[in-house]
């Protein structure tokens, strides 16, 4: 596996390496067009709700902010800062929790805007990916799909960021690069996804939602 950064992953006392990618189709040449995949995106429509979440969950939403980079599709993510109390470190999409009143897609834009000075009105909305439920940190989530004309100047808007990292996909596809692990003992076991890059890991939610993005982009690369 690549190095995967120096951040500190909680693993319990019991868990275990699982399979190999999940997405179905093998990519011989893994670079990713952004226009299929947006096109494919968008066909889905909106995103499938969680199978199950509690009466107490915080709305949440992401920005899924996709453009065309020298290897074909790339992806905005943050780190958060290491002097935070939750989740301090991990690298994950711009957003938060939904304001009174507002819905996913004001939110999404607006901390997207907060934390890494994103104008919205850059960025042109396609669609949905499914919705997550986690259970730590009680919250719903809907990750928002958006275009981008170009690769975007930004800048930290927050010290909760200290690193924006643009990323191809296709560095997420190699095969050096993922790897599956059960936590939890057999009758409480979860999957989580890891995405090992040569300075940082990317796991937990925003994982499960580039799991989920790759999955369609190799779906569409297969035909």
């Amino acid at each position: 596996m690549r190095p995967g950064g120096s951040q500190e992953i909680p693993r319990p006392p019991v868990w275990r390496s699982g399979g190999s990618t999940p997405w179905p189709h093998a990519v011989d040449a893994p670079v990713v067009a952004l226009e299929p995949l947006l096109r494919a995106v968008a066909a889905r429509g909106p995103g499938r709700a969680p199978l199950a979440e509690l009466d107490d969950m915080r709305r949440s939403a992401v920005l899924v902010a996709l453009y065309e980079g020298a290897r074909g599709a790339e992806v905005v993510l943050t780190r958060r800062a290491r002097h935070l109390r939750s989740h301090k470190g991990e690298v994950s999409f711009p957003g938060g929790r939904l304001d009174p009143g507002e819905t996913p897609v004001e939110a999404a834009l607006r901390e997207a805007h907060e934390e890494v000075c994103l104008d919205p009105a850059s960025v042109e909305l396609v669609g949905e990916l499914d919705h997550l439920a986690t259970m730590v940190s009680r919250s719903h989530i809907v990750p928002v799909v958006g275009r981008l004309a170009a690769r975007p100047e930004l800048r930290a808007g927050t010290s909760e960021v200290d690193r924006i990292l643009y990323v191809p996909l296709a560095e997420l596809l190699r095969a050096d690069t993922y790897r599956e692990e059960w936590w939890g003992s057999d009758e409480m076991s979860r999957v989580l996804h890891f995405f090992f890059l040569d300075d940082e890991t990317v796991w937990g939610a925003t994982g499960r939602m580039l799991t989920q993005l790759l999955s369609i982009a190799t779906e569409v690369a297969a035909g």
